[in-house]
């Protein structure tokens, strides 16, 4: 099972390659881009919040 960083920092990498790809949309297609470049933005600010949120473990 994957860490719980590596999976924060996957969607973190995935989010600024999507925010990217919106940014470069923007100069043709102005709605959509901004709508792509706000999807990552988001994945973006989730990963970075999962990252910081304390872990409970469970006991056996």
């Amino acid at each position: 099972m994957a860490k719980s960083s590596t999976t924060s920092m996957t969607v973190v990498g995935v989010g600024a390659v999507v925010t990217g790809l919106g940014r470069m949309m923007i100069r043709k297609r102005r709605n959509l881009g901004a709508m792509v470049a706000g999807f990552g933005l988001a994945h973006v600010a989730l990963g970075l919040l999962d990252m910081i949120r304390p872990t409970v473990r469970r006991q056996s």
